[in-house]
C-alpha cells in the first residue's frame, strides 16, 4: 500500500525541525553562544576525530574563549543528543505499545514500565553505586511490563480500564520498594531523589554511548510495523494473515522494556512523552505504523529536547519530569474524557 506524498513530506519537515532544534539548544542556556561558534565547534571536533590532531589551533579557527568551547562540546552537545535519543525512545515505546494493546491509553510511564526501570536503576545505586544500571533497569521495566500485561489480559484481549488500574496498582508497589530503598539509601538519598525526578544534568559523553543502542532498539521496532499494522485488524484476522500474535507481542513487549529501561537508566521518570506524541502524530501522519514510527521518534526526541532546553533556560534547571508532567497529565485528563464520551 502505497502512502500519500503530503504524508511523506512531514518525516524531512520533522528531520529538519530536530537538527535545526539541535542547534539552537546547543546554543541557548543561562550563557548564549553564537550558532557560528556552535556548528564551527562541532566540525572542529569531528575532522578532529577523522583526520587526527588538526594543524590550525581551535582558538585560532572560531576567535572565540576555551570556555565558550567546553560548553559547546562537554556540556550542552551530549546534553542535547541524550535528550533527543531519550525523547525518541519514549515516543516509540509508546507508540508500540498502543499498537500492540490497540490501546490509545498505554505508555511506559502510565501501564508501569518507568516504574520498574526506575526501581532496578535505583537498586543499582543502592547495592552497586550505580555499576550496571542500564541492565538493570531493562529488567525492572521489563519485569513490569511482562505483569502488566499479564494481569490485565482477559480472553486474550486487554481492557482498558484493566490495564490501567493494573498499570497504577503495580506502580503503586513499585514506589513502596522505592521508597524503602530510599530510607535505606542513607548518602545515596539525595542523589536518588534528584534522579528519580527526571533530568540531564550531569550528562557526559559516556551517557551518550549508554543511550546509543536505543537507535538499533527503534530500527529493530519499525522491522514490525507492517505486522502492527495487521494487528491493529484484531488479534484473530491478523493470526489468519500469517502473524504470529503471541511471539510478536512478547518481541515487541521486549523491545519496549529495553528503550524504556535504557532511558529511565540515564535520565529518570519521565513521564507522558510516550503518550502525547503519538496521538498527535497519529492526527498528523494517519494510523500507519511505517510512518507513525519515525514520526513519533523524531517528535518525541524534539519534544523532550524543547522541555529540557526550557527548564534549563528558564526554570533554573528544574526537573524536565516536572515540565513534562504538567502538560501530560491534563493531556491524560482529556483522554480519558473523551474516552467516557464514546
Amino acid at each position: 500500500m502505497s502512502l500519500p506524498r503530503k504524508t511523506l513530506m512531514v518525516i524531512p519537515i520533522l528531520i529538519c525541525a530536530l537538527l535545526a532544534s539541535m542547534v539552537l539548544a546547543v546554543a541557548v542556556g543561562p550563557t548564549t553562544i553564537p550558532l557560528d561558534t556552535v556548528l564551527k565547534t562541532v566540525l572542529y571536533k569531528v575532522i578532529h576525530a577523522i583526520a587526527g590532531p588538526a594543524t590550525i589551533p581551535l582558538d585560532t579557527l572560531l576567535f572565540t574563549s576555551a570556555n565558550s568551547q567546553t560548553i559547546v562540546w562537554d556540556v550542552r552537545l551530549p546534553r542535547v543528543i541524550a535528550a533527543v535519543l531519550v525523547g525518541c525512545a519514549l515516543a516509540v515505546a509508546g507508540t508500540t505499545m498502543q499498537g500492540l494493546f490497540r490501546n490509545p491509553m498505554a505508555d511506559p510511564y502510565i501501564i508501569g514500565t518507568s516504574s520498574g526501570g526506575a526501581l532496578g536503576a535505583t537498586l543499582a545505586i543502592v547495592l552497586f553505586s550505580g555499576t550496571g544500571r542500564p541492565v538493570f533497569a531493562f529488567v525492572g521495566a521489563m519485569a513490569a511490563t511482562f505483569t502488566v500485561y499479564f494481569i490485565a489480559r482477559k480472553g486474550g484481549k486487554i481492557p482498558v480500564e484493566t490495564l490501567l488500574l493494573s498499570g497504577v496498582a503495580l506502580a503503586t508497589l513499585l514506589s513502596a520498594f522505592l521508597s524503602f530503598l530510599m530510607y535505606t539509601a542513607g548518602k545515596s538519598l539525595h542523589q536518588i531523589m534528584f534522579w528519580l525526578m527526571g533530568g540531564f544534568w550531569n550528562i557526559s559523553w559516556n551517557d551518550v554511548i549508554i543511550v546509543l543502542p536505543i537507535l538499533a532498539g527503534c530500527l529493530v521496532i519499525y522491522l514490525f510495523a507492517r505486522d502492527v499494522n495487521i494487528l491493529s485488524l484484531g488479534e484473530e484476522d491478523a493470526t489468519h494473515l500469517g502473524v504470529n500474535v503471541e511471539q510478536l507481542k512478547r518481541i515487541l513487549l521486549a523491545l519496549s522494556s529495553f528503550l524504556a529501561g535504557i532511558a529511565v537508566s540515564v535520565a529518570g521518570s519521565i513521564g507522558f512523552i510516550g503518550l502525547i506524541t503519538p496521538h498527535v502524530m497519529r492526527l498528523i501522519v494517519g494510523p500507519d505504523h511505517r510512518l507513525l514510527f519515525p514520526a513519533t521518534a523524531l517528535a518525541g526526541g524534539t519534544l523532550l529536547l524543547w522541555s529540557d532546553t526550557l527548564t534549563r533556560t528558564f526554570a533554573n534547571d528544574m526537573p524536565v519530569g516536572i515540565i513534562t508532567a504538567c502538560f501530560g497529565a491534563p493531556f491524560f485528563i482529556y483522554l480519558l474524557r473523551s474516552r467516557m464520551k464514546t
